[in-house]
């Protein structure tokens, strides 16, 4: 009598076959490897000299230690967060020597002699008040998880580019994965922000008063302003 395997079986047994054949790999390359000796061996640590959040400051850390994971662990920068740990989703975003780096793939040992800023420290300089501002009232944000690497793409790319258009601004923020927005509400935001500190780059330059993030929603207290500063500068 014939036996006929449905797919789901035919599926399980190749996989536990590449299981197998996995462990037995993995156990030839062990022989003669000193196992329980190199993981009793004490970690290996260096010392660093580097900024973080434009405080001076030295440490030795791990050599295997990642750079989230010392910023998190030793100096409480928790803003920082850990997600895939493969370099993927993005949410371990921090600024070194004022590029954009995966927190995840970087050794703490590497910032040695480099500048790195993360969320609190770009909140603390304002830097990101108006995105701030701009994602609070597109509510761009819900769990908030990928937020902080969110807002440190999204000032990156509008210092490179004052005035992107939605394909630059998804393109750009592609790396930041968010499993909550959709991203509209993302993008809407950072566009926000861009028109808003065009407005007052151009408000700035012929002498207008400055408003505080102006936005839609407070676009009469902007017009008054406007109509204040013409009468007082016939």
């Amino acid at each position: 009598m014939r036996t006929v395997v449905s797919p789901a079986t035919l599926y399980r047994m190749k996989r536990d076959t590449v299981r197998e054949k996995d462990r037995m790999d993995a156990a030839a390359l062990c022989r003669g490897f000193d196992l329980e000796g190199a993981m009793n061996e004490p970690a290996r640590t260096l010392r660093i000299d580097t900024s973080v959040n434009a405080e001076a400051m030295q440490a030795e850390v791990p050599a295997r230690q990642n750079l989230v994971d010392f910023l998190r662990e030793r100096l409480g920068l928790t803003g920082s967060h850990v997600g895939c740990e493969h370099g993927v989703c993005g949410a371990c975003t921090v600024l070194v020597d004022g590029a954009i780096v995966r927190g995840c793939l970087m050794l703490a040992a590497q910032v040695d002699g480099c500048t790195v800023q993360t969320i609190e420290g770009a909140d603390a300089s304002g830097r990101l008040a108006t995105l701030q501002a701009c994602f609070h009232e597109r509510n761009a944000l819900q769990c908030g998880f990928c937020t902080p690497g969110m807002l440190l793409t999204a000032a990156a790319l509008l210092e490179r580019d004052p005035a992107p258009s939605r394909e630059t601004i998804r393109e750009f923020i592609s790396g930041n994965f968010c499993r909550c927005t959709g991203y509209q509400a993302i993008v809407d935001a950072v566009q926000d922000a861009a028109r808003r500190t065009a407005r007052a780059v151009d408000n700035a330059a012929v002498g207008m008063p400055a408003l505080a993030n102006p936005a839609p929603d407070n676009l009469s207290a902007y017009n008054c302003a406007v109509d204040n500063h013409a009468a007082d500068n016939p």
